[in-house]
């Protein structure tokens, strides 16, 4: 029987290290369905949803200290279910960008779960503005939207909390 888990690793940033862990899931017969990694500070974070058979994913996890020890990360396992398709919603992505200060991804989640409007993926960057060093702050954003919500009143809400904000934004639907 398949099953699914979600894998997470964290540790020190190093040349190799999606090698290493992808070789050690190949080994033991588990695909990867889908993945996020990202470098933060000097720490290296991935995030995986692996399947395979049930007995591929039980061994998996009790070998857990010896592969943290092998591959110099710190791991967690949960296992998980395929998910559903979500029907009768609008995928968009929403792109917001402005001087950086405290509290611009809480506003932004906020005002999305007031409206039950689920965030699928999100990504910041702080980086400083060109010419003046000043600090800037990026968050892109994938939500899925209701169709009932997908309108242009949601629109206006949102590009005026981002205004009050002084933040620039943009909110497209995504193209199938």
């Amino acid at each position: 029987m398949t099953e699914f888990l979600v894998l997470t690793a964290i540790g020190e940033d190093r040349p190799g290290i999606v090698d290493d862990l992808t070789r050690v899931l190949l080994n033991a017969e588990l695909n990867i369905e889908d993945s996020r990694m990202s470098v933060l500070g000097g720490e290296f974070a991935i995030i995986l949803l692996i399947h395979g058979e049930t007995d591929a994913l039980k061994q998996i996890q009790q070998q857990k200290d010896q592969l943290e020890t092998a591959l110099k990360l710190n791991l967690l396992f949960k296992p998980t279910k395929a998910r559903e398709a979500i029907r009768n919603k609008i995928s968009y992505h929403l792109k917001v960008v402005g001087m950086d200060h405290p509290g611009i991804v809480h506003r932004l989640a906020r005002f999305l779960s007031q409206r039950n409007i689920n965030i699928e993926d999100l990504e910041t960057e702080s980086y400083p503005a060109p010419h003046t060093g000043t600090p800037m702050f990026a968050v892109n954003m994938t939500v899925d939207i209701p169709n009932e919500l997908a309108n242009s009143k949601l629109r206006d809400e949102f590009m005026e909390l981002c205004d009050e904000q002084n933040l620039d934004a943009q909110f497209s639907p995504l193209q199938p």
